[in-house]
């Protein structure tokens, strides 16, 4: 896991403006945040490398892909097997993200699906998976507040 170096000011400033202009060449970063532009090519390599500046995949909706349903899936795992229930997880194309949390629960698991009988399918998969001893499907009906960063950039940013 990557352990980023703490964002200061300036790669906020360049974050925030990736974030409303995400076409933006370097030059056009550099122009509205007021730096060389070898300062923010050096800034947005350094920020890709260690893990702040995520992949673009993340703006890509799983809905126009065809995977209308979101669902969370929780899993108690046999700890000793933790790594290969990870990989065989990563291996399932439906599932977006593998978090291990604290709690009664070991994995929250968000899925995707086609419609409901896919959920049911993928969520077998999961269960089929040594080392999964017990899971637990949530729906997601509606989506209250979408992932969002520009919040906490704008603080950095002061």
């Amino acid at each position: 896991m990557l352990n980023p170096e703490p964002v200061d000011p300036v790669d906020a400033r360049i974050l925030l403006e990736l974030s409303v202009h995400p076409r933006a060449t370097t030059v056009a970063v550099a122009d509205q945040v007021g730096i060389a532009r070898n300062t923010a090519q050096a800034r947005l390599t350094r920020l890709e490398r260690n893990g702040a500046l995520g992949a673009f995949e993340r703006r890509i909706s799983p809905r126009s892909l065809g995977y209308p349903l979101k669902a969370f899936i929780t899993a108690q795992v046999t700890q000793r097997r933790l790594d290969d229930v990870a990989t065989a997880m990563a291996a399932i194309p439906e599932i977006l993200e593998v978090d291990g949390v604290s709690g009664s629960t070991d994995l929250l698991i968000q899925v995707v699906a086609a419609h409901a009988d896919d959920l049911y399918r993928i969520a077998g998969q999961i269960l089929a998976i040594p080392g999964v001893e017990r899971t637990s499907t949530a729906l997601v009906m509606r989506q209250l507040v979408g992932y969002r960063i520009t919040p906490l950039l704008q603080r950095l940013t002061g």
